[in-house]
Formats: C-alpha cells, sequence, structure tokens
C-alpha cells in the first residue's frame, strides 16, 4: 500500500461511516472497481479507530453530560438528566452484539459481493426515503423510550450486511418512530460509538493473532486522514440536513446500485 491507496481509503471511510451510504459497501468495491488491492484487516481497524476518534470529539459535551447523568441515576436509582438516553444507548447496542456472537464474519463474509452491493443500496435506500418523506416526526431523542431503542437496535442489525449502510438503516428507524431527521441522526451517532468501539476490538483482537506484519505508517496515515474526514462530515451533516434532506443519498445509493447492477449483470 502507497501513500495515495493510504489517503483515498482513509477519505473514503471518513465521508461515507456517518453518511447513509454505507462505508464497508465502499471499502469492498475500491479492489473489485480498481487495480489497488484489498486494503486487508489492518487498515480496516485503522480506519474504524479513525471514525471512533472523530464521533468520540464532536459528541465529547454529550458524552461527559451522559456519563455524568447515568452515575447519578444509578446512585439515586432515578433518572436524572440524560440517564434514560445513556440507558437506551446501552439497550440499543445490545442486538448488534448478539448477532455478531451469534453469526461471527460469516455473513459479511458470503455477502461481500457487488450484487448484493447494488440490492441493498436500492432497497434500504428507498426505505430511507420512505421513511424521510412519511414520517415527518419532531420529536427529540431525549423522547425515546425502550421500545424505540429495541427497534433502532434490531434494525442495526442489517447493517451486517454490505451496503446497507449502519448510520443509513438507524435513521431510517428513527425516523420512522417519529424522531425529527436531526435527532435520529444524533441517535445513530451516538449509538456508533459502542458500536464501532465493539467491532473494532474484535477486528483487533483478530489482527494480534494474526502474524502479518503492519505499515504502521500507512495504518496511521489512514487513521488521521479518516479521523479528519469523518469529523468534518458529521459537523456538516448535522447543519445541513434539515436544509437537504435525505433525498442526494437516496439518489445516489439508486445510482450506485444500478451501476453495479449494470456493471456485474
Amino acid at each position: 500500500m502507497d501513500w495515495l491507496h493510504a489517503v483515498c481509503l482513509g477519505l473514503l471511510q471518513g465521508l461515507t461511516e456517518f453518511l447513509p451510504i454505507s462505508s464497508s459497501a465502499h471499502l469492498i468495491l475500491v479492489p473489485v472497481l480498481s487495480d489497488w488491492p484489498d486494503q486487508g484487516l489492518a487498515f480496516d481497524v485503522a480506519v474504524h479507530v479513525g471514525t471512533l476518534l472523530a464521533v468520540l470529539t464532536y459528541f465529547r459535551g454529550t458524552l461527559v453530560r451522559l456519563s455524568a447523568d447515568a452515575l447519578a441515576s444509578i446512585r439515586r436509582r432515578h433518572f436524572q438528566g440524560d440517564g434514560k438516553l445513556a440507558m437506551l444507548l446501552v439497550i440499543a447496542t445490545i442486538p448488534i452484539v448478539a448477532a455478531g456472537l451469534l453469526l461471527g464474519d460469516s455473513a459479511e463474509a458470503y455477502l461481500r459481493e457487488p450484487l448484493v452491493i447494488a440490492a441493498a443500496n436500492i432497497g434500504f435506500g428507498i426505505l430511507l426515503w420512505v421513511a424521510h418523506r412519511g414520517w415527518r416526526g419532531r420529536r427529540d431523542e431525549s423522547t425515546a423510550g425502550l421500545g424505540d431503542a429495541l427497534w433502532i437496535g434490531l434494525a442495526q442489525i442489517l447493517a451486517i450486511i454490505p451496503g446497507t449502510s449502519r448510520s443509513g438503516i438507524t435513521m431510517t428507524a428513527g425516523l420512522f418512530l417519529g424522531l425529527a431527521p436531526t435527532a435520529a441522526a444524533r441517535f445513530s451517532f451516538l449509538l456508533a460509538i459502542p458500536t464501532i468501539a465493539l467491532a473494532g476490538g474484535w477486528k483487533a483482537m483478530q489482527l494480534a493473532l494474526s502474524p502479518a506484519p503492519a505499515a504502521w505508517d500507512m495504518l496511521l496515515l489512514g487513521a488521521a486522514i479518516s479521523a479528519i474526514a469523518a469529523y468534518a462530515c458529521i459537523g456538516a451533516f448535522l447543519a445541513l440536513l434539515e436544509r437537504i434532506g435525505m433525498t442526494p443519498f437516496v439518489a445516489y445509493r439508486l445510482v450506485l446500485g444500478a451501476v453495479l447492477l449494470w456493471v456485474f449483470v
């Protein structure tokens, strides 16, 4: 891997992780549609660490408040401030953890095909459009309840299918539940923190057991680019979401799916 390869993949991961267009699909397609080799597990871990650092940094104030209120809620045995939201984020993480333990890497391994990615982009893209156009909720994420957290958590399991988009499917579920677009996005981004941390930790453990050497300079470069791009992307997306809506991302997904069908069918 050279520096251009690392920069392009880091930028791609950072820009697509939190947009509803599937980062995993783009990373899978790069070696399929170009002369670049597969970037490998080590690089995947590095760029996911970058996006994790970005979301931790962006929501640092919110995370401090969630942690303090969660501890206060435990001590007083009654929800304090955002203690309920913190609990709901934990509950929403449970389904993907259970699915990961049951399925391991087998589901993604069998589904890493361009036609699967095409179908997921089109199908879940249309579902996102229906949710955004038909369910104009105005609820804030602080109004979410146990049922909301479970449904969003269950929806996140579908992100195991490449092309679905973890952020896309959780935002779709939030919109169907009546959350405002920005509220659905914030809940999705906060939910990404434990999800990416756990998935990255699992991949890092696999990497530690692998005898393959690591190109640390390229890994650090990819992680840094991914972190910078993801941080900028989160801010821009939240600032522009009410103005531009989900339609541009749905259109992109449909075009990408159509191109993949045209190339590989």
